[in-house]
This record gives C-alpha cells, sequence and structure tokens, in this order.
C-alpha cells in the first residue's frame, strides 16, 4: 500500500531536478518524491486531492513541528541530565525559535523549491521555518522517526545546538523587557500607530516608554516586530541594568 496517492503531474526533467535538488538536502534517496513535493507547495496554488482535500504544506508543518519538539527534547534530556523541567523547556523554545528555523530554511535555500503563485520576493522570512518544519514532517512520513532524528540531529544540532550559547540567548527582548519592569515596578507602554511612510508595504511604528519617557523607537512591517525591534534597543540601552534569565 502506496502511503500516499500519486498527486502530481509527471515532469520528467522537473521531477529529476527536484529529485537531485532534495536528495542533497537530505543526504539521501527520497522514497516517495510526491510527499516532498508537498513539503513545498503553497497554499495559494489552490490543489486539491481526489477526494477534494487542500493539498499544500501546512499539515506537514504541523507534523515536523511536533517531530521537531519531541526530537530535541530528547536531546536536551540526555546531554543535561542536572536540567529541570523549566530549564529543558527554555532551551527548546530558543532552539526551535521562529527567527532560528527561518535561519535554517535560509541556509538549505528552500525557498528555490517552493511552488506559489505569489512571486517569492513578496514572501516574509517566516516561510523559510514553515517550509522547514513541512520538509522534517515529509522526511517523517517518507522513512520514519530514525531518519527524521538523523536529519535533525546532523542538520540542526550538530552545527548549530551549543548549550552554553544558547543559556545566554535572549528568545524574545519584549518578554525580557517586561519581565524586568515589572520586577524593578516601573511603568512601560507601547504606542503602535500605522507608519504613513511611502513603502510598498504596510508598516507599523512604535514607541517604548519607561517610567513616562521614550526609550526607544521602531518601525516594522508588524505591530509585532516593531515591538520587538523597540524592545530590543531599549535593552541594549538599559544592558547594563538587564541580565537575561
Amino acid at each position: 500500500m502506496k502511503l500516499t496517492p500519486k498527486i502530481f503531474n509527471s515532469h520528467p526533467k522537473a521531477d529529476g531536478d527536484f529529485f537531485l535538488g532534495i536528495k542533497g538536502i537530505l543526504g539521501f534517496k527520497p522514497k516517495s518524491l510526491d510527499i516532498y513535493k508537498k513539503a513545498f507547495l503553497h497554499r495559494s496554488m489552490n490543489k486539491r486531492d481526489n477526494n477534494g482535500n487542500p493539498l499544500n504544506y501546512e499539515r506537514l508543518e504541523f507534523l515536523g513541528d511536533s517531530m521537531l519538539g519531541t526530537i530535541i527534547s530528547k536531546h536536551l534530556y540526555n546531554m543535561v541530565p542536572e536540567g529541570d523541567e523549566g530549564y529543558l523547556t527554555k532551551m527548546r523554545s530558543k532552539i526551535v525559535s521562529r527567527k532560528h528555523l527561518n535561519e535554517l530554511g535560509k541556509d538549505l535555500n528552500l525557498l528555490d523549491f517552493v511552488e506559489s503563485r505569489i512571486p517569492k520576493s513578496h514572501f516574509g522570512d517566516n516561510i523559510y521555518g514553515n517550509v522547514f518544519e513541512a520538509l522534517v514532517g515529509a522526511i517523517y512520513l517518507d522513512k520514519g522517526y530514525a531518519a527524521c532524528e538523523k536529519f535533525i540531529n546532523e542538520r540542526v544540532i550538530e552545527p548549530y545546538v551549543d548549550i552554553e550559547q544558547l543559556e545566554g540567548k535572549v528568545i524574545s527582548y519584549k518578554s525580557l523587557l517586561i519581565e524586568w519592569c515589572q520586577k524593578q515596578k516601573k511603568d512601560f507602554h507601547y504606542e503602535v500607530y500605522e507608519d504613513t511612510g511611502n513603502d510598498e508595504l504596510r508598516h507599523f511604528a512604535v514607541k517604548l516608554s519607561i517610567d513616562e519617557k521614550i526609550l526607544a523607537k521602531a518601525r516594522a512591517t508588524s505591530k509585532k516586530k516593531a515591538e520587538e525591534k523597540a524592545s530590543k534597543r531599549a535593552y541594549y540601552a538599559l544592558q547594563d541594568k538587564i541580565q537575561p534569565t
């Protein structure tokens, strides 16, 4: 019984190029090429299987996220026997952070394989991490847990996971700053408003005030990003007073 039905039209040359590209990333020959094609299929293509179910990478992304969390958790459990639950959870969050996964996807040039009706220049950074997770999910379905664990060890853990460095890595400057303000009993306020600049993409600007004094300003393509950028600037302005935990 096949793991997944044949869902793509056959294009020998395109399939051959895709096969070689994926093989180079994986380090092994894929058994079911269709699973990996699905891992790079954006929802804008509006494709469906024979039962009318949507075909895109989002379900594989969900599966890959779970596999990453499980395998990274196992690694940390074995490598840091003295770490309690809170420590291990925090370290796992740093390894599988959206920023880190985006960097992994960029390093592997995964956007080159994405099939989409949206111009690739219009995508934000998060597509790199989303597709990386989908790829991990595809590996699990195609080759099983052992192959998935081997891939994550070789592509994530060995080149990127350094426990000592991760202990000092900040996940969210906003969370760090809010925690510090609360401990120090300081008032803080993020004033976010839509930026009316001439950029093609919509931007938001933010002013961060602590004890009614504007400490940092920033702008970005989302409120969340603008707040994080302002928080990072405020963190460096207060670096001698704030220490990440």
